[in-house]
């Protein structure tokens, strides 16, 4: 792993929010999208070279939707960018460490995605992510 890639954090509204980073960075989000497989809509600023990704669920079935409803707003995850996903995922396996998937899948900010089991990493959802070339 090289480095954290982004602090993802769960919002109920992504507009309020938005507004809230906006004030504190002093700057608007350089990219918003929607990933609609993750049931999510996504805001992304820039803090020098640090990235914090807002998440808002888009659906009720949503992992966000389910996380706000059990623990409210605040951090979901913390990414980490690794130069071979599948690499990676193989290493981690051999550690005894389970993925949420094991094949990587198209997130936001143009990546490929795998997560590790929280219940494993301190409580903490852990995301690896590789740029999509």
């Amino acid at each position: 792993m090289r480095k954290i890639e982004h602090i993802g954090i769960a919002v109920k509204s992504l507009e309020d929010s938005n507004k809230l980073f906006e004030k504190i960075f002093g700057q608007p989000a350089y990219k918003q999208e929607e990933v609609e497989s993750e049931g999510v809509k996504t805001s992304f600023f820039m803090n020098g070279p640090n990235k914090i990704e807002l998440l808002e669920a888009t659906n009720l079935d949503s992992p966000i939707a389910k996380f706000l409803e059990r623990r409210g707003e605040g951090i979901h995850h913390i990414a980490f960018d690794v130069n071979d996903i599948e690499e990676e995922v193989v290493r981690l396996k051999k550690e005894g460490f389970t993925m949420l998937n094991e094949t990587p899948k198209k997130g936001a900010d143009n990546k490929w995605v795998v997560f590790l089991h929280p219940k494993e990493t301190n409580g903490v959802l852990i995301e690896l992510c590789q740029e999509i070339k």
